[in-house]
Parts: C-alpha cells; sequence; structure tokens
C-alpha cells in the first residue's frame, strides 16, 4: 500500500456546515438532507459519563436478538471483512470488459514492504510507450533509481521548508506537520514528474531493488530521526545568527551530505543521470540489441513527438491531474502549499472536476490504448485477495445495525478518507454508455487479485478515487484552460496533500 501522510482537515463549524451541504447539494453530491441536519429532541437525562448499569442494560437488550447473538459467534472469532463480504459483489466483479488497452505490460509488479506505489504506477504507465518502442515481451523501469533521487531530494526540500519557516512556533500547525514525515514513501503525480525531468529514467535490470528498497521503514525511521535533529540545530543556530537563512545554506549542505551517505549506504549508488549506459536485451521476437544512452536521454523517449506518435504514448510532461474533491468548486486550479519534492520543481495541482468529467477522459484514454494513472483510498471496501473494490462487498449494516452514510465530502472534511494509493487502470466495461466495472493493474505482486489485477465497481470508483492523470487532449478546452488559473492553495494538512 502507499505510503501517506495523515492529514485531518480543519474542523468544520456547525454554522459552516449547512452553507456548505446545500453547495454540495446544487451541484448534485450526495449529502445529508435538511432534515438530517436538524438536531434531534434527545431527553435531558442523560448522563454525562459512563454509566456501568447501563451498558450492562445495553448488553442485556443487544444480545436478547438471536441474530445478534449469531453475529457475536462469527464477529468475534473472525475478521469483520471476512464474515460480512457479500457473495453477490464478489460475482458480479468479473474480470470482463468490452474496453480495454491493446498492451498492458509486464510482468505485474511488486513494491513489497514500502510506499512506493506511486512510483510504481508511474512506471507501469511509462513503460507501456517504451515496451511498444523496443518491441519488448516483459520490462520494468527501475523504481528504485526515482526512490533513491526522490528520498535525496525530499530530504532537501524538507530543510529548505525549515529554513522558511524559522519565525514560526515550533509546536505551530505548520511545523508539526513539516515535522510528521520529512520523506516518506509516498508522492504525487507532479513529483513523479519532477524526477524524470531532472534524472530520467533506466531499466530496472541497471539498478534494482536493494534489500532497503523493498523493505524501506528502517531507511525511513533513520532519515526522519536525523531530519528531525536537522531541523531542532537549524532552528536553535537560527536564534544566533543575523540573516539565518542565507548563512545557515552551509550548514544545510553538511547535512544534506549526511542524508546522501545513509541514502546511499542502503539503496547503493545509483547510475548517474547524464552519463551513458549500456541495456543488453532481447526483443519479444528473440532478436538481440544493445542501446548505450543515459536516463536522462533515454527519458526522452516518452516526450519527444516522434516517440509519442510511434509508441501511441503520451507526453510524461503535458500530463496533469484531474481530482474529485466536492468540498471544493469544479473548474478551479487547486494546489498545496509547501507541499513537494524538489525544490524550485513542478508544483502540486489539481483540476478539480466532477466525476463525469474524469470518467470521460478515462474512458477516451482507454479507447485509445492508453494506461492511466489513479489515486485512491484503496483500504476502503476492498479485499486485497479477491482483488475485489465495490461498495457493496462488505455490509456492516447487517452485521452491527448501524447506519454509514457519509459522502465523499465528509469524509474529506473528517479525516476519514483520502489518496492512499496509486494503481493504474487498463481497462473498463461499459453499459448503455455508462461505466459498470474497471479494471486495476496493482503493484501487490501476482497473488493478489486476478494475478495482480483488481476490478473497481462505478459506483466505488464514485466514493473512493480522487485523482486520475490524463493527457490534455482527452478532456475539453475548457478543463485545459484551468491550469492558467491562479490555484486555490490548500494548507499542507489538507487530505489533497495526502502522498499516495
Amino acid at each position: 500500500m502507499g505510503a501517506s501522510q495523515s492529514k485531518v482537515p480543519d474542523p468544520v463549524t456547525n454554522e459552516k456546515l449547512p452553507e456548505r451541504l446545500r453547495a454540495l447539494e446544487i451541484r448534485g453530491e450526495e449529502s445529508f438532507s435538511e432534515k438530517t441536519l436538524k438536531v434531534p429532541h434527545y431527553s435531558a437525562s442523560g448522563s454525562p459519563d459512563v454509566s456501568i448499569t447501563k451498558a450492562e442494560t445495553w448488553e442485556k437488550e443487544l444480545l436478547e436478538d438471536p441474530k445478534n447473538r449469531l453475529a457475536l459467534a462469527a464477529l468475534s472469532s473472525n475478521a469483520p471483512t471476512t464474515v460480512l463480504t457479500s457473495r453477490s459483489a464478489e460475482i458480479a466483479d468479473t474480470q470482463n470488459f468490452n474496453i480495454k488497452i491493446p498492451f498492458e505490460g509486464g510482468p505485474v509488479t511488486n513494491q513489497n514492504r514500502s510506499g512506493r506505489c506511486w512510483l510504481f504506477a508511474s512506471t507501469n504507465v511509462f513503460r507501456v510507450a517504451l515496451m511498444r518502442r523496443y518491441s519488448l515481451e516483459q520490462f520494468e523501469l527501475s523504481q528504485s533509481y526515482l526512490f533513491f533521487w526522490d528520498k535525496l531530494e525530499k530530504a532537501n526540500y524538507f530543510l529548505e521548508q525549515i529554513l522558511d519557516t524559522l519565525d514560526e512556533d515550533l509546536d505551530s500547525r505548520l511545523t508539526q506537520t513539516l515535522l510528521a514525515s520529512p520523506v516518506g514513501d509516498g508522492g504525487q503525480w507532479d513529483m513523479v514528474a519532477n524526477l524524470v525531468e531532472k534524472y530520467g529514467l533506466v531499466p530496472q535490470t541497471l539498478y534494482p531493488d536493494s534489500y532497503n528498497a523493498r523493505n524501506s521503514s528502517a531507511m525511513d525511521t533513520l532519515l526522519t530521526t536525523k531530519l528531525r535533529e536537522d531541523a531542532l540545530e537549524l532552528r536553535r543556530l537560527s536564534s544566533k545568527i543575523v540573516n539565518a537563512k542565507s548563512s545557515l545554506s552551509g550548514v544545510k549542505e553538511k547535512m544534506m551530505q549526511e542524508i546522501h551517505g545513509i541514502i546511499t549506504l542502503m539503496l547503493g549508488p545509483p547510475p548517474s543521470p547524464s552519463k551513458e549506459f549500456t541495456w543488453e536485451f532481447y526483443d519479444k521476437n528473440g532478436k538481440f540489441k544493445k542501446i548505450v544512452t543515459t536516463p536522462l536521454k533515454f527519458a526522452q523517449d516518452l516526450s519527444s513527438p516522434e516517440s509519442v506518435r510511434a509508441c501511441a504514448g503520451t507526453d510524461v510532461h503535458q500530463l496533469f491531474s484531474l481530482v474529485n474533491d466536492p468540498r471544493n468548486p469544479y473548474g478551479k486550479l487547486l494546489s498545496v502549499s509547501r507541499l513537494g519534492n524538489v525544490t524550485g520543481g513542478r508544483p502540486i495541482t489539481y483540476v478539480n472536476v466532477d466525476m463525469n468529467t474524469m470518467k470521460s477522459a478515462c474512458i477516451s484514454m482507454l479507447r485509445a490504448g492508453l494506461p492511466i494513472f489513479f489515486g485512491s483510498d484503496v483500504g476502503k471496501y476492498s479485499n486485497s485477495t479477491s482483488g475485489i473494490m465495490d461498495v457493496d462487498l462488505i455490509d456492516y449494516e447487517l452485521g452491527f445495525n448501524i447506519k454509514l452514510g457519509m459522502s465523499k465530502a465528509q469524509r474529506l472534511m473528517t479525516g476519514e478518507s483520502a489518496m492512499t494509493h496509486a494503481m493504474v487502470l487498463t481497462a473498463v466495461h461499459v453499459v448503455d454508455g455508462k461505466p459498470v466495472r474497471w479494471r486495476v493493474q496493482n503493484s501487490w505482486g501476482t497473488s493478489a487479485g486476478t494475478d495482480g489485477y483488481f476490478v473497481m465497481s462505478d459506483r466505488w470508483m464514485d466514493q473512493f478515487v480522487y485523482q486520475a492523470v490524463v493527457d490534455p487532449s482527452f478532456v475539453s478546452k475548457e478543463v485545459r484552460d484551468v491550469l492558467k488559473k491562479q490555484p486555490k492553495m490548500l494548507n499542507l494538512w489538507d487530505p489533497m496533500g495526502a502522498l499516495a
């Protein structure tokens, strides 16, 4: 599962809630009705503490129902997700699709015990064009190569943010959010674009995963501890120096040298972006080939007009993120303050659209044979063994006699949901012009789902998919023009700042 920062949105006051929800209703989003928003009448006899007597009464009433006694026997000794799984949902969500890209690429990849899903999803998108260009049957790009440079860039970005916020109190929300995850595994599409532009790409065989790439927690823990100590040292020194930010650049460079040493020793020295490498391989016809190039030149196969036409691919630098955030107006550009990896690089930007616009663009890309990077909350109503993501998959209401009715906007408002994982769309099943289910290429190996592929119901997509990265030619001019607007800046701790 992709690494994600825990983002808790600003609390929404009771006075603001009805106004926000009415705005959602105008846009056709699911929301509480005005009747639901009215404060119900409760007896004044309630107690502020937990009453043991009442708890015993509740238990007696609960277990008087034979259904609840059956639920107790099942749920107390098994995972609720197993007991309450709907067989009908499992049968309905099949791996049959009437729109599918002709070439999905292979093999199915495995991020193992790391949060690199965004790097696996992006390289799985990139490799399709490269495999066509070089007539390959199986091929992986090095996720670890991008992982190395991302760790180094994130460390530098973090220290620059610390220098830029020296006037903030240590216990301020901004400083504490920066310190929460200085160099996490997760990332966003614009971060991938920054890395590819600056460092290029290499085949996986030339820089394979080290143990710590596959099992990143020990490296992350050490880097986080060191960077937090460095942050405190920069803040301490700043109190004694005039023009602290410029004066501390040398201190920061020494810190970066130490961070570079940790990453290098745990991941291994990576290929130089500008030095030539030799890549030897057999194409799908068994013909031996040899390519001599640099990582930066190799990545140009994804962006030159000739390569794009020849490979039926897309220019990685032109792709951009559509998001569905019903808390904010559609047709607006969103960005997240102080979120990024490469200092001075491409900022995180999202064009906020309704789900119909997002799905229409995705279907058009799949018809054209193009895979799609997307971000979702994969842990909700999903089963990693069967590979099914469906809002009808797990019946919590049946098992616990409760009602669960938050809208997508309310989940974002309360921190109940956010982008936690990036995957790839490769097919869709459309009936009477409307999508029913989607085929998803995951990065959890072949033992998850159907040989590594998941199936996502369209209703699940509505509720738990937040992002799709698309080519500008597959959306309207109106949507493209949003990219020219000034973005609304969201706080660093906003849920849309979560990293897949």
